[in-house]
């Protein structure tokens, strides 16, 4: 569904959004909220502790303040957008003026399990916890949301409109969030490295080095926009590509004796199982 063309949605997005937090993930959100038509500037008030970052905000047209408890007091559904180590403290802060009827929580906080927040909410808080990444600043993002013991279907609907206006998302249980962390929220870096090194080697083998990132950062956006639109299983697509004695099948075959799938997977896991840390000490 295009959320951005839907009118009963944006109709339902009247009310008043917050952020706390006006980081560039918490940017990224309001920017695509705003150009998909589904929530008014006017409407978006974004509170953080430095003025140097409000006033980056600022720039995009919405309201900005320092005081965290102005934001709840006048939104309906409030992101937290802030570092997972400060979570509680402010979910503390501001609880005294939240109320379970009026407030949707979205906590954007890496490791920071829906049970910790609603414990520092009043009781019957609606709390969404999503796992977004960093493509979202240019409306490519992939994130994935599970919902609190209190939260509403309309709850979770508009959530998912709301963040499919700077990519994709999909609905998870809680415990597989950790996992979803270290495929898609850490996984714009393992492709970040995947295009250095190619471009690397395209200019090892002497392209300069403007059209050797091009190609590496195009071929890498073509290659998942196939997976993505064709429905093909990867492995079938890189079949096709390794024609018979051909250069890739060359290349693939050095990948594989170096390792190559091994790596990512490992890669996977570290970043996995270092979520749950975050988890536990949060």
């Amino acid at each position: 569904m295009d959320a951005s063309t839907n009118t009963k949605s944006q109709k339902e997005v009247t009310k008043m959004v917050g952020f706390i937090g006006g980081g560039r993930m918490a940017q990224a959100m309001a920017k695509g909220f705003i150009s998909s038509g589904l929530v008014r500037a006017k409407n978006i008030l974004v509170s953080d502790n430095s003025q140097q970052m409000l006033s980056m905000v600022g720039e995009i047209g919405v309201n900005t303040t320092m005081s965290n408890k102005e934001v709840v007091e006048n939104s309906e559904l409030i992101v937290i957008a802030v570092k997972p180590n400060i979570v509680a403290p402010i979910l503390k802060e501001v609880a005294g003026v939240v109320s379970p009827d009026k407030h949707l929580f979205v906590s954007i906080a890496a490791g920071v399990t829906i049970r910790s927040i609603e414990q520092n909410l009043p009781a019957g808080t609606r709390v969404v916890r999503v796992m977004p990444n960093t493509p979202a600043l240019v409306q490519a993002g992939a994130a994935v949301m599970a919902s609190g013991s209190s939260a509403l279907p309309d709850d979770v609907i508009l959530v998912q409109e709301l963040l499919r206006t700077i990519g994709i998302c999909e609905e998870s249980p809680e415990y597989l969030l950790d996992a979803v962390t270290g495929v898609s929220g850490s996984g714009p870096a393992y492709a970040f490295a995947a295009i250095e090194s190619l471009s690397d080697g395209g200019v090892k083998m002497g392209l300069p080095r403007e059209l050797a990132t091009k190609l590496a950062a195009q071929t890498l956006l073509g290659a998942a926009k196939m997976v993505l639109e064709t429905g093909k299983h990867p492995g079938q697509l890189k079949d096709e590509v390794c024609s018979p004695a051909g250069t890739t099948i060359a290349a693939m075959h050095v990948l594989e004796k170096k390792g190559f799938r091994g790596i990512l997977m490992d890669a996977v896991e570290a970043a996995t199982l270092r979520a749950k840390e975050l988890g536990a000490s949060n």
